[in-house]
């Protein structure tokens, strides 16, 4: 399996495979509406304007697994963002990133990347994967790491 066979749902209920965003930069990001880690949308945002015609995107996967700051439905969670950020990156159904119930693109992400000590658990919202064009994952951050941060390694993929 590579990350392009799984299948996601956009926020608005639409069935999609991730191969559309084939030969893509990706920054995949749990997110949750009323986390101290909130206002990263802005900075994701930025990111997304910044390089979206370098071939980038970011994808936003609401989940309530962490503190349950994500109670929203996803009508209430896309209006969250667009009202309060401006969100204009692809967002997603909400899903589950660990347990049994974790989404399938997930269980990929944590297995080809590992967090700090090798553990594959997501261990609170705002976790980033960054995904090159091939599809491989090549870093994992974690939610302190600011999206500013990440602009150097992107800046060095997207030339």
């Amino acid at each position: 399996m590579e990350i392009y066979d799984v299948e996601v749902t956009t926020i608005d209920g639409t069935l999609q495979k991730m191969g559309m965003y084939r030969g893509k930069t990706l920054l995949i990001v749990n997110v949750a509406s009323q986390c101290g880690f909130t206002p990263q949308y802005e900075g994701l945002q930025a990111l997304y304007e910044r390089y979206r015609d370098n071939g980038f995107a970011v994808l936003g996967f609401p989940c309530n697994q962490f503190g349950h700051q994500e109670p929203g439905n996803e009508a209430e969670i896309q209006s969250f963002c667009s009202l309060n950020y401006n969100v204009t990156f692809p967002m997603f159904a909400k899903i589950e990133v660990n347990g049994d119930n974790a989404h399938p693109l997930y269980r990929y992400l944590k297995s080809e990347k590992k967090g700090l000590l090798g553990t594959e658990a997501i261990k609170w919202n705002f976790t980033k994967f960054l995904v090159g064009p091939d599809g491989t994952v090549l870093k994992r951050y974690a939610p302190t790491d600011s999206p500013e941060s990440i602009a150097a390694d992107l800046a060095a993929l997207l030339k």
